[in-house]
C-alpha cells in the first residue's frame, strides 16, 4: 500500500498533465513490484479528487495467445521479454484511441488472465478529458514509449522480485521452489534484458522506489 501524501503527490502530477485528448498514465516496473496495487490505489484516489473518467486497465490483459508465441523458446527469457504481449493490439485498441485525433473508442483487453481464452470485451467511448491507469511490464519499450502521456517506473531491486514474486506464486505453480525456479530462469532474465536495453528507470517522468512496501519513496521527477 503507497503512503497517502505519495498517492497525493502522483495524483497532483497525472491531474497536472493537460492534453487535448485523455491522459494515458504507465504504471511501468518488474513482476511482484507492486504496480496493480499503486495504479489501483492511485485511480482510487484520482476517482475522489475529480469528476473526470478514469479508466482503470491492466495490460496483461494483452498478452498474446500462447500458441502463437514461436519466435522463442516458450520457457524462455527472450520467449517473456520480445513474444509474451501483443503490442500491436494493445496500440490499436487502447493506446491509440485515447491519443491524439481519434475517436475515443477503445477496448480494455484480449484474453483472460493467464492467456488461454480469448475475450469479446465491449468496445466504450472514453470522454475526452478521460484519465487512463495503466499497469503492466515493459510498458516504455520503444513501440509504446511514445504513446503515454506520464510514465511512472516502479523499482524494486531482482532479489526483491524473487523473494515476492516466489511467494505470490507459488500459490498456481507447483511449490515454491517451481515459483522461484520460474524467476531465476525465466522472468528476471527477460526483465534484465529490459533494464538493459531500455532503462526505463532513467526513461520515466517518475520512478517510485518500491523496495519497502510500506514505505514507498518517490524519489525522481523529471
Amino acid at each position: 500500500m503507497a503512503l497517502p501524501e505519495i498517492l497525493s503527490e502522483l495524483a497532483d502530477l497525472v491531474l497536472a498533465v493537460d492534453r487535448p485528448h485523455p491522459v494515458r498514465v504507465a504504471i511501468d516496473g518488474p513482476s511482484a513490484a507492486g504496480k496493480t496495487t499503486l495504479a489501483d490505489e492511485l485511480a482510487a484516489v484520482l476517482g475522489d479528487r475529480t469528476e473526470r473518467e478514469v479508466i482503470r486497465v491492466g495490460l496483461d490483459y494483452f498478452k498474446k495467445d500462447p500458441a502463437l508465441r514461436t519466435a522463442y523458446p516458450i520457457e524462455s527469457p527472450e520467449s517473456y521479454y520480445y513474444d509474451s504481449w501483443d503490442l500491436e493490439a494493445m496500440r490499436a485498441q487502447l493506446l491509440l484511441p485515447l491519443g491524439p485525433g481519434s475517436d475515443r473508442r477503445y477496448a480494455t483487453g484480449l484474453r483472460s488472465l493467464n492467456a488461454q481464452a480469448a475475450l469479446a470485451p465491449a468496445t466504450e467511448t472514453a470522454a475526452a478529458d478521460a484519465i487512463l491507469v495503466a499497469d503492466g511490464c515493459f510498458l516504455q519499450r520503444p513501440e509504446l514509449v511514445g504513446h503515454w502521456d506520464l510514465r511512472i517506473y516502479v523499482h524494486v531491486p531482482f532479489d526483491v522480485v524473487l523473494e515476492r514474486g516466489t511467494a505470490r506464486d507459488q500459490a498456481w505453480m507447483d511449490s515454491a521452489a517451481a515459483a522461484a525456479e520460474r524467476y531465476r530462469t525465466r522472468y528476471i532474465p527477460g526483465e534484465r534484458l529490459y533494464v538493459d536495453q531500455v532503462d526505463p528507470a532513467a526513461l520515466a517522468d517518475l520512478v517510485v522506489d518500491n523496495t519497502d512496501f510500506g514505505n514507498p519513496v518517490l524519489r525522481q521527477r523529471s
